[in-house]
Formats: C-alpha cells, structure tokens, sequence
C-alpha cells in the first residue's frame, strides 16, 4: 500500500511539471514552426499521458487477493509498463514522420531565442522528472515507473539537442532542425530498447540473479536449515514473492519443520527488500532433499509459514 501511494504521488507531481513544460513548448511550436521542438513537445506530452495509465494501475494493484486472482492484482502494473513502452514508440514514429516530412519540404523557423528557451525549459523539466521518477520506482520496485523515468530522462536530452538545433538555424544551415528532431527519434529509440528489456522482463518473471543469491545466503544462516534446494522468485507488481526447498533435520516433527520454515520465513522478510511473502517447503535431509522434491513435484502440498 505504502508503495502504490509514493508511485501516485510520483506520477502525480511529474503530471503537472511534465504538463507545464509541454503546455509552454507548445506554445513556442505554435509561433516558431520548429519542427524539433514540436518532436520534443510530443514526447513530453506522451511521458506526461504515461502517468494515466500507471496511475490506474497502481490503484488497481491495491486490491486484495481472491479467489480469481489469488497473488492479488500487482501485475496491472506490468501491463502498464507495455502502454508506457508502446507510447514511446507510437511518439518517436511521430516525430520521425514530422522531421522527414520538413526535410522534404523545408520551412524557415522563426523566433530562434524563444525556441531556445523551451528548450531550457524542457530540459530542465524532464530532467527533474526523470530523476523523481527512477528514484521513487527504485526505491518501491516498479520497473514501469523507472522505465517512465527513463523516457523523461531522454526526452530532456531530446530538449538540448532543440538548443542545437536552433543555433544550427541561427547560423544559416536551414536543414539543422529537422535533422535534429531525427537525431531526438533515434535517442527515443535507444531509451524504448532499454525500457522494452525492463518491462518484458518483469513479464517473463525476470529477477537479477544476485537477488537468488541473497535469498540463498538468507536461508543458508537460519538455525535448523541444512541446505537449500530450488529457489524461485518473481515479481508481482513492486513486491516481490519467493518459493523456495529447505532441508531440515530427518528425525525432526513436523511442528519442529513447520518451526523452522517460519524462521527461515521471517529471516527473509527481514532482509530481503520488496518481499510481500514466502512459501517454504521442508524437505527431510536423509530422503535427498531437493532432489525428493523435484521427484514428487505437484504431488504434495508445500508448508507455508504464516508471516
């Protein structure tokens, strides 16, 4: 809960910055004819609108659980981050088609001091935002929030290459704007790989592995634990779950099992950021482990300890 409300409150704030900076490049646009600037306005106008749809996801992802959707409703957040990665693309075509289309057909660009300073502005703005955003979706986990930032991020460099752009024009060279605003398409381009990689990956259940590392090491120091066996982690939404094998003592009693995988349990939810829970299954030591568990796989039930 604590995590949906800092990734509102983040997209929020950028909403309205984000907002203003485009509301006064548009302006700019509207009495310039740059066709730089426009790519760049467009793209913080998207960057902007990519606020809706994760807010909505966010609140969405609020709800609890049930007995439709048992791991509750995290993954709206995922599907989120595919809007965000699709709007990157649909405002970097955008922009590419308007730049092409000046080179075909030139036009004179007016107000150069004007289309520096929304330049500045644009910068100024988006790097702001970009900064809030990849702290906050660091910070709680939401690899759509950081890949947002992301795009605010190129967007405020899209903003200096405008500044390029205007003093090229200043200088005489009437082509130096729209081959900037192609310039701006393939930096959006660089920055939709890198966001495409991020929120695909959530989807496929990514994690860094030196995260299964840590969640070994944890378990590995819990008093009664003899080894460790499989371990699976995914994300839902900005928290995280694991299920994991733990081999106990053989001669022990299933309450002295249950007893340690709720050790083990509680040492994880300590130390292990992000994680809304666990599912641990003691195996005996003496029957192989893990082993005996990946024989019987889907024919027992695992033992859960209650958080």
């Amino acid at each position: 809960m604590e995590g949906s409300r800092e990734g509102i409150r983040a997209l929020g704030v950028s909403l309205g910055v984000l907002g203003a900076t485009t509301v006064v490049q548009g302006a700019v646009v509207a009495v310039s004819g740059s066709v730089a600037l426009l790519g760049d306005a467009l793209h913080n106008a998207a960057d902007a609108l990519t606020a809706v749809p994760l807010g909505i996801a966010f609140l969405v992802g609020r709800r609890a659980a049930n007995r439709r959707y048992t791991y509750g409703y995290g993954r709206a957040e995922d599907l989120a981050g595919v809007v965000v990665v699709l709007v990157i693309a649909v405002s970097a075509v955008a922009a590419a088609w308007q730049a092409v289309e000046r080179l075909v057909e030139p036009r004179p660009v007016g107000h150069l001091w004007a289309v520096g300073v929304a330049a500045a502005v644009g910068f100024a703005g988006n790097e702001w935002v970009a900064r809030y955003r990849i702290r906050a979706g660091r910070r709680i986990g939401s690899a759509a929030l950081v890949a947002d930032g992301l795009h605010a991020r190129t967007d405020g460099f899209a903003s200096l290459a405008v500044l390029a752009a205007a003093g090229g024009t200043a200088l005489g060279w009437p082509g130096a704007d729209p081959a900037v605003g192609l310039l701006i398409t393939v930096a959006v381009g660089w920055v939709l790989k890198d966001a495409a990689r991020e929120v695909f990956g959530r989807l496929m259940d990514s994690v860094d592995p030196a995260l299964v590392d840590a969640v070994e090491e944890v378990l590995g120091g819990v008093e009664g634990v003899r080894g460790v066996g499989p371990v699976r982690v995914r994300w839902v939404g900005h928290r995280l779950r694991v299920e994991a094998d733990i081999v106990v003592d053989a001669r022990s009693s299933v309450v002295a099992a249950h007893g340690v995988a709720v050790a083990a349990e509680h040492a994880l939810l300590h130390r292990i950021p992000r994680l809304a829970a666990a599912t641990l299954h003691p195996d005996p030591e003496e029957t192989g482990g893990a082993d005996h568990h990946a024989a019987l796989a889907g024919h027992r039930p695992a033992v859960s300890a209650p958080p």
